[in-house]
């Protein structure tokens, strides 16, 4: 089968037309995987998806709509008078932990299982969906006896137990805006998030387990609280039986939830009523706010979900591996999996604790059919060698999912052939915190993938890739992603700054939607994407994406992992840096360097040969596994180190500066 190309609303020019591309398109990439016949005959999506929404996308959206439950019917599908801040669904009333609990109990499903919860430690306990309505009905009922009410602001900083997943549900049932913050968040990153929402209420845990210990928040939580005058009470879940700081603003999740009647009666909202705010870094230092409504976010993660993962309700059990704290957990732990009546997998812990096969311990333990996860982890996978996956039973394995950043060609194939036994299809998806929900994807049942292409615009979405002009590059060019169309997950503002949303996101050119990614297309159409623009490197007059030259060197033998900068070069204006980790066993012998800027050279050309290649033991990472390449500029340029409090490790940044004078690289 071939892959079906969105529809958009220009025709796209010939290459011959372009005279060069905004970002150069260096690799190529020739194989290709069909879905299998078995796979395509029991697909939940069809080709005549695509169809279905190129003859009418607003029809095609109201019908993925009509899947949920509505209080009230909509009027105006999609009101985008106010461009660029959009109203779906306008007029229709709908209550979202109604959508995602009440009515799977309601329509006799109470009894399956909405969560497998493992904790790091290996408690594990199961949740059906009766026991999570309970749940959630009584956390609704104690906000309120809060006296937290509809559009006040709750701040939730937990790990990842299935409590938080409670507590959002919880606000959603009664109207209530939550802001989660990521529980590896300092004090102050929390500070700044409680202070800009204005919460009135910080949902925390004494702590949580990581690495095989205990991780206190509730310090965290305690000093930000000090500092933030809105916050009326702390309610904090019992998990791992520290001892903990005690204010008079403090109440025991157990004391005061569990006393609560386990009935609430849900009132809707209107499908425009604000869900939640997620804070992301913002270039100026103040996070940004990006706001989520209610109809719209439902419908698109519901549909994302159920097409892209080819969800079966009664037989699969999926494993979305994110932290809630990230929108991938919101959209595809929460709200996304639990409207589709998903059984899904959550775990507490690192894919290390307590051993390096732990993911796949889990895989055979609940027969995960579905794995969602991030490039990252499936580098870090690669590195410590597949035999420690090949020790368990993953045959229940059916579909993997990429999200996160651009996966390199030979990750892509290893999950393939290691993880999914070449058997299972991989999507990789491509979206962010700002779109909601995925927006480009494999369809599993449809396209026929490449390894590293998110492939195309999935039905209903409106993608292109342009130059500086906004003139669409055509096939085998490369540029800037946009998107044209609006699209019913999309955010609505930034939380308290609407001209920061506008001159974001859709000042750069008029009518499109801008996020700061580069991407290329392919002989064939197919989108790959080349991370953030800010990390393209100008090399002697070519504008070089960092990930093309990261997948050049990871798709060497005796490479686990890179990471790529452009430094200063008084002779080219950028050099290209390389920080790479070998696979285990690897001699990181004196020949090792040479052979690896030959390799790049040999795979995209001279122009990308890296200037400097440094062995490294580690890269600087957040706890999301996103690589901080700004730092690796810092110490590219021998510049004063940066903001370190983001990171996993920041003991990694002094082991990564003190071999840099040791690296020989220079030819």
């Amino acid at each position: 089968m071939t892959t079906t190309t969105p529809a958009t609303p220009n025709e796209s020019p010939t290459r011959s037309d372009v005279s060069h591309d905004a970002i150069e398109n260096l690799s190529r990439e020739d194989r290709a995987f069909p879905p299998s016949a078995e796979f395509a005959a029991q697909a939940n999506a069809t080709a005549a998806l695509y169809d279905a929404a190129a003859a009418d996308r607003i029809a095609f959206w109201e019908e993925q709509a009509r899947g949920l439950q509505w209080e009230k019917p909509w009027h105006t599908a999609l009101d985008w008078s106010g461009a660029p801040f959009a109203k779906w669904f306008d007029g229709g009333k709908l209550n979202v932990a109604v959508n995602c609990v009440d009515r799977h109990v309601a329509a006799g499903h109470g009894a399956q299982v909405a969560y497998h919860f493992e904790g790091e430690p290996g408690d594990s306990r199961d949740i059906t969906y009766a026991e999570l309505l309970t749940e959630v009905c009584r956390a609704a009922n104690a906000l309120e006896s809060l006296g937290v009410r509809a559009g006040d602001r709750v701040a939730i900083y937990l790990p990842m137990i299935p409590e938080a997943a409670v507590a959002m549900l919880a606000c959603a049932r009664i109207g209530a805006v939550h802001s989660v913050v990521f529980g590896g968040f300092s004090a102050e990153a929390l500070r700044s998030r409680i202070e800009d929402a204005q919460a009135v209420l910080v949902i925390t845990s004494d702590g949580g387990h990581r690495k095989g210990k205990p991780m206190a928040l509730k310090p965290a939580v305690d000093e930000a609280v000090a500092a933030s005058p809105s916050v009326r009470n702390v309610l904090v879940v019992k998990r791992t039986g520290q001892d903990v700081e005690w204010t008079d603003k403090d109440l025991w999740w157990h004391d005061v939830v569990d006393a609560q009647p386990d009935t609430h009666e849900a009132a809707s909202f209107d499908a425009e009523h604000p869900l939640f705010i997620l804070y992301t870094s913002g270039t100026t230092g103040k996070p940004k706010g990006i706001l989520h409504t209610t109809g719209g976010y439902l419908t698109q993660v519901t549909y994302t979900h159920r097409t892209v993962f080819d969800l079966k309700p009664d037989t699969d059990v999926f494993w979305c591996t994110a932290d809630i704290g990230w929108v991938t957990g919101h959209s595809y732990v929460v709200y996304g999996p639990l409207a589709n009546r998903a059984t899904s997998l959550m775990y507490e812990g690192t894919p290390d604790t307590p051993h390096n096969g732990r993911w796949w311990e889990l895989v055979e333990k609940y027969r995960v059919s579905i794995l969602y996860t991030a490039p990252t982890a499936i580098r870090t996978f690669m590195k410590w060698g597949e035999d420690i996956p090949a020790r368990f039973d993953m045959s229940s394995l059916r579909v993997l999912g990429s999200v996160g950043e651009p996966i390199n060609p030979e990750a892509w194939m290893w999950y393939r052939r290691v993880i999914g036994g070449e058997r299972c299809p991989i999507v990789d998806t491509w979206w962010q915190t700002e779109t909601g929900g995925i927006m480009i994807s494999p369809l599993p049942g449809v396209t026929e993938t490449k390894p590293g292409s998110a492939m195309t615009a999935l039905p209903g979405i409106g993608a292109q890739v342009v130059d500086d002009e906004a003139r669409p590059v055509g096939n085998g060019g490369g540029g800037y992603l946009v998107l044209t169309e609006p699209w019913p997950a999309m955010l609505r503002g930034i939380w308290g700054d609407n001209q920061r949303y506008v001159d974001t996101y859709w000042s750069r050119w008029n009518g499109l939607y801008f996020a700061g990614d580069g991407a290329k297309l392919d002989e064939d159409g197919a989108i790959w994407l080349l991370g953030r623009v800010d990390d393209v490197m100008n090399v002697s007059g070519h504008r070089i994406s960092t990930t093309e030259v990261e997948s050049a060197l990871v798709s060497h033998p005796s490479v686990a992992e890179s990471a790529v900068v452009g430094a200063s070069d008084d002779m080219t204006g950028q050099g290209i840096v390389a920080f790479v980790i070998l696979r285990e066993g690897v001699d990181p012998g004196e020949n090792v360097v040479a052979d690896l800027r030959n390799h790049v050279a040999h795979e995209i050309g001279p122009i990308a040969k890296p200037r400097q290649i440094l062995l490294v033991a580690e890269l600087p990472k957040t706890r999301s596994g996103k690589i901080m390449r700004r730092l690796l500029r810092d110490i590219a340029e021998h510049r004063e180190i940066g903001d370190v409090t983001t990171l996993a490790d920041a003991n990694v940044m002094t082991l990564i500066g003190q071999g840099l004078d040791s690296a020989n690289a220079e030819d």
